[in-house]
């Protein structure tokens, strides 16, 4: 399937600065080289029953170097599978992924993984999560627990490092799973709904966390939801994937200003005009998805 790429300019004047806004404006690198390719893939599975269940077919996609690229679409089209394939956690049917131009097999320690559910391990306080990346990576102890100090102080957990996960809110967790991976410094973030079971307040706020830490570390993202408005408000580009098995039905360019306030560019006019375009793209395919649960129920 041919998916439409949507380039509009930016008639929006900058937004004035909050605290939470990225430090710095346009900081992408550039490279002739695409930080992510997915080139026409395919992943089936077997179900228990023994059929074939197809996840994703002929999926075309590349991600620049230092870009935030967000997957939305119906529940279960594999979106998730998109990024476990990136990750080297699994290999595609049909078709090639590639990472900084050469094909993945395997896991990768330049990706970074920020799942849905606390991947912070339950028996070690706030400072030896985040400071566990290192040392499995080798980096001698002092120095590794004092990078972790700094991280846990950039994400604002500065006089918590001796509290252990279940001392934490949700929130407060999620900072430690962000400083977990960020301390690594990965070329590639991928990151699946991270923020979806926090509270409107709380996903505000760490929205506006991961666009700072994502400015300064100018890595690839590619970041999955669920949600439209959280896909407009921190990506670069928003792809919209097909019911399944998933292709790209639309890549849109998100040309609003940055740094951005992911409470306050909701109200931008542009912001509202890119919500309804792909809204219309989006319906049409949770509507088939919708329709095909009801009818296999």
């Amino acid at each position: 399937m041919q998916h439409s790429q949507k380039n509009v300019s930016s008639a929006s004047p900058p937004m004035p600065r909050s605290p939470f806004q990225e430090a710095s404006g346009d900081r992408r690198p550039t490279g002739s080289t695409p930080a992510i390719e997915l080139r026409q893939v395919t992943k089936r599975f077997l179900t228990p029953r023994g059929q074939t269940y197809t996840a994703l077919r002929d999926l075309s996609l590349s991600v620049a170097p230092g870009e935030f690229c967000a997957l939305i679409g119906p529940t279960g089209c594999g979106k998730s599978t998109t990024l476990s394939l990136i990750a080297g956690l699994d290999s595609p049917s049909a078709g090639s992924v590639l990472v900084m131009g050469e094909e993945v097999h395997g896991n990768d320690p330049r990706i970074g993984y920020v799942f849905q559910t606390d991947a912070v391990f339950p028996w070690k306080n706030v400072l030896h999560n985040v400071a566990a990346g290192p040392l499995f990576r080798g980096v001698p102890r002092r120095e590794a627990l004092e990078r972790a100090r700094a991280w846990i102080a950039r994400v604002g957990l500065a006089g918590f490092e001796d509290r252990y996960p279940h001392q934490l809110s949700g929130g407060m967790r999620k900072r430690v799973a962000l400083a977990q991976t960020f301390i690594n410094e990965p070329q590639i973030l991928l990151m699946d709904e991270p923020f979806s079971a926090l509270d409107v307040q709380t996903r505000t706020l760490m929205e506006n966390e991961l666009l700072q830490l994502w400015s300064a570390l100018s890595a690839s993202v590619v970041f999955v939801t669920h949600d439209l408005e959280e896909a407009i408000a921190l990506a670069d580009r928003v792809c919209v994937l097909t019911a399944g098995p998933a292709t790209i039905k639309g890549i849109y360019t998100i040309d609003l200003p940055r740094p951005r306030n992911v409470a306050e560019i909701r109200f931008d006019p542009r912001f509202v005009q890119l919500y309804h375009d792909i809204w219309e793209d989006l319906r049409d395919e949770v509507m088939i998805s919708y329709e095909r649960a009801k009818h296999s129920s």
